[in-house]
Order: structure tokens, then C-alpha cells, then sequence
């Protein structure tokens, strides 16, 4: 119990430093699916390792939990931090790997066209 307290900790320490620091702007087609509802076509607008700016279509209150889908990944489970005039805010629930965020960034170079 003391292992999984010290990483929820240290995940949140990492997180507030990474959310201060410059997000990559960025154009990523993706799909956001909010706790209880249907998943939708969404855009990312900016990533880092601990979170992403998305349109969201549908209210989205903070605290509650969605999942962001990427091409080629699985799910990401996040935590809405923001919403505001149909955008949101969240960060994710585990840090993004580095490698996954600079393939991400390589393959979509902030104009939403997919270069696999």
C-alpha cells in the first residue's frame, strides 16, 4: 500500500511540474468518450505527457473520468480538469511514455495529417 501511495504522489508532483511546462500544439483526429456516454470524433488540439486539450462536444465536469483514443493506441484513461466553450482539459491518469508522445508528435507534425 505504501509502494501504490508513494507512485500516486510522486504521479502527482510529475504531473503539476509537466502541466507548467509548454504544451506541443497540435492537430490529432482522435475519438473522447466521457464516463457513461458514447465515444465521439474528437480533435486534440495539444498534448504533453500528462494530459491534452480537446474539442468536446459535450459538457464535461471536472473531476469526472473519459477515455481519449488515438490512432493506432489503446484507450488512455483521463481525468477532466477544465471545460469551457466546448473544449476541455484533461490529464491523464498515467503519464504518457515519451516514447508514445514523440511518436505521436512525429507522426502528425501539428497539421492532423497521419505520416505512419
Amino acid at each position: 500500500m505504501v509502494e501504490l501511495h508513494n507512485r500516486h504522489s510522486r504521479y502527482e508532483i510529475v504531473s503539476q511540474e509537466d502541466r507548467s511546462a509548454p504544451r506541443t500544439k497540435i492537430v490529432i483526429p482522435a475519438q473522447l468518450r466521457a464516463s457513461g456516454m458514447r465515444a465521439y470524433q474528437t480533435v486534440v488540439n495539444d498534448l504533453s505527457l500528462s494530459g491534452f486539450s480537446a474539442t468536446a462536444i459535450t459538457r464535461m465536469y471536472p473531476g469526472s473520468i473519459c477515455w481519449l483514443t488515438l490512432p493506432g493506441l489503446e484507450s488512455l484513461q483521463a481525468e477532466v480538469v477544465w471545460w469551457e466553450n466546448g473544449q476541455c482539459g484533461c490529464a491523464f491518469t498515467n503519464l504518457l511514455s515519451p516514447i508514445v508522445h514523440d511518436n505521436i508528435l512525429a507522426r502528425y507534425r501539428g497539421d492532423g495529417v497521419y505520416r505512419g
